[in-house]
């Protein structure tokens, strides 16, 4: 599957989607020190758009012949580290649908913060893409449970056309681990991966770490053998004067803030992937970014639906009502939601309804069918009837 990545900072999200197995044919962002360090580790491109501009994204995106647009529009107008006051940058959220809604891609992904799924921005983006025909799972997922030596909870959005709302969701919330991934878990596992010693080279070489509070009445000494808490822009050394916590696990003068190096493992990118930018640069670009094993989880939940998933039978009758009687997807799902609402009054499963005929005559005999309306009742039969057309054809060309 070809990937557009917009939005795509220093390659969190595109790092993790090729480890899945998909293949990077776009990426864009408009920050140069994130792009650079994309194109410097990714060795792709990286086109410097205005996101906002759709027309010139559609154009380029369409040119890529993407079969997956992912992106994560700027959270800190949504987020809890700022004022929670949907700001400017919030408008490009519905950009991001728009450019989704006119290139027509077969999925697309949208990760964000927690906050960003109540806000009128993703309000005004999920109806253009419901609009569009996509169906929408919607997870709020915590890397510690999918790889991630992190406490770091985010919201996926994930759209395909011409499916149900939650189709995905089971799947995007299944396959967590028991238990969370602790900082010394998750560098074990890499020893035995690669037999390669981080801490003997002076990475992660304290059992102890400082990690500065956003205020004094919260711990800010975290230890390796517990997820990290959420990687921040903010990396400090340890406050002078800074006064031990009653949760704090080890004496101030025991520990020292994690490097750039180390925060950038923490978010599970690669241990020589090299960052671009001015210091304040790089710690914004690690903290904004999606941790890589997150997004492969995500990416590889796509992938093995596409891959062993055969079209169900409601798939395949609403795509024949989409090609053989040209019904728009809300048509089409209203079909749909009506042949269940058969199945509920008179079947015991999808091949409850075998002919029309049987299907309108144990009806009848139901007092809810015979309360409805003229037009209800009628819009019921309709749809039985198509439902047997489509089973009598056999398949689209039928």
């Amino acid at each position: 599957m070809r990937t557009a990545d917009l939005f795509a900072g220093c390659g969190g999200m595109s790092a993790g989607s090729r480890e899945a197995g998909m293949e990077l044919a776009f990426a864009a962002e408009k920050w140069e020190a994130a792009a650079a360090t994309y194109e410097r580790n990714l060795g792709h491109d990286v086109e410097r758009l205005d996101l906002e501009d759709v027309v010139s994204t559609v154009r380029k995106v369409r040119a890529a012949r993407a079969d997956v647009i992912m992106g994560g529009p700027p959270c800190q107008d949504f987020s809890q580290a700022g004022s929670r006051v949907e700001a400017g940058r919030a408008r490009l959220t519905v950009a991001f649908a728009e450019t989704i809604r006119a290139a027509r891609p077969k999925w697309f992904v949208m990760e964000n913060v927690p906050e960003a799924q109540g806000s009128r921005s993703w309000a005004i983006a999920r109806g253009i893409l419901r609009d569009a025909g996509y169906g929408i799972s919607e997870a709020k997922l915590n890397a510690a449970f999918h790889g991630v030596p992190q406490s770091r909870k985010r919201y996926f959005a994930v759209g395909k056309l011409e499916a149900e709302d939650a189709f995905l969701e089971h799947r995007l919330e299944g396959g967590r681990t028991a238990e969370p991934l602790t900082i010394r878990s998750f560098l074990q596992a890499e020893h035995d991966d690669t037999g390669e010693d981080e801490r003997s080279e002076g990475h992660f070489d304290v059992d102890f770490y400082y990690r500065h509070p956003r205020n004094w009445g919260r711990r800010a000494i975290f230890s390796l053998d517990e997820p990290s808490p959420t990687v921040r822009s903010t990396n400090r050394p340890v406050a002078p004067g800074y006064k031990q916590h009653p949760d704090d696990p080890a004496a101030p003068e025991q520990v020292r803030a994690l490097t750039q190096n180390e925060r950038a493992r923490i978010q599970t990118f690669p241990r020589h992937h090299s960052f671009e930018g001015t210091r304040t640069d790089i710690d914004m670009m690690v903290a904004n970014a999606v941790p890589c094993r997150l997004a492969a989880h995500v990416a590889a939940t796509i992938m093995e639906y596409e891959m062993s998933a055969t079209e169900s039978p409601e798939d395949l009758f609403r795509a024949w009502l989409r090609t053989c009687h040209e019904y728009t997807p809300r048509a089409a799902g209203d079909v749909l939601s009506r042949l269940r609402r058969v199945n509920r009054l008179i079947g015991d499963g999808e091949n409850a309804v075998p002919t029309a005929e049987d299907a309108i005559r144990r009806l009848r005999d139901r007092q809810e069918f015979a309360e409805m309306t003229k037009s209800v009742r009628s819009q019921i039969k309709r749809a039985i009837e198509l439902h047997n057309e489509f089973a009598a054809g056999g398949d689209l060309g039928g």
